[in-house]
């Protein structure tokens, strides 16, 4: 029996499991002073499918026939859900072109509401695979009781992942989602009753 425990004693020690990176959107990206701010926007929470709405980094393999097969990665995650994630990025983006306010806020001229529909990395074979953000956004007069709808719009961009990873499907979000918000500031910038 002694010789049992001691020979126990002298098996290696299994190895650590490994730990799961988080990932988020990264800084901002630089923006430029607004020449003449807009008027006061409320932000309604983004809100996204239940699929969506965890820190799960998903992916499809396309070329596998597995493309309605969303899987998340393993060893990767996101500090936040999407719907989150986003929010903070769009806050950020739209605070430098005019002052952005919480849902149901009277002072806001304009009300935002932001579906996100996609949020994934897309392989279309082994080494190649892209970052795919889809939104519908819908912009309202705020303040008025029937609250007039000023335009509704879906977004869809695709960007390249520099590697078939977690960390490369990161990069080619984050690009995704930075082109998307660029996309919808300049479309609410044309609205009626916008600026």
């Amino acid at each position: 029996m002694a010789a049992l425990a001691l020979a126990g004693c002298a098996l290696p020690l299994p190895d650590k499991p490994p730990r799961t990176e988080p990932y988020d959107l990264g800084p901002p990206p630089a923006a430029g002073a607004a020449a003449t701010p807009g008027a006061p926007l409320a932000l309604a929470p983004i809100e996204a499918s239940p699929a969506l709405d965890s820190q799960a980094m998903v992916y499809r393999l396309l070329y596998a026939g597995a493309g309605q097969q969303p899987r998340p990665y393993a060893q990767a995650r996101w500090s936040m859900p999407p719907p989150q994630l986003l929010a903070l990025r769009l806050r950020q983006r739209l605070a430098a072109t005019r002052p952005v306010l919480d849902a149901g806020s009277a002072l806001a001229a304009l009300q935002l509401r932001v579906e996100l529909d996609d949020f994934a990395h897309e392989f279309s074979s082994p080494q190649i695979s892209e970052g795919v953000v889809r939104l519908r956004v819908t912009a309202l007069a705020a303040g008025a009781r029937a609250q007039p709808l000023l335009g509704q719009r879906s977004f869809s961009v695709r960007r390249p992942a520099p590697t078939p990873d977690a960390a490369g499907g990161a990069q080619a979000l984050r690009d995704a989602t930075d082109e998307a918000l660029r996309q919808l500031i300049d479309w609410l910038a044309g609205l009626p009753a916008s600026g």
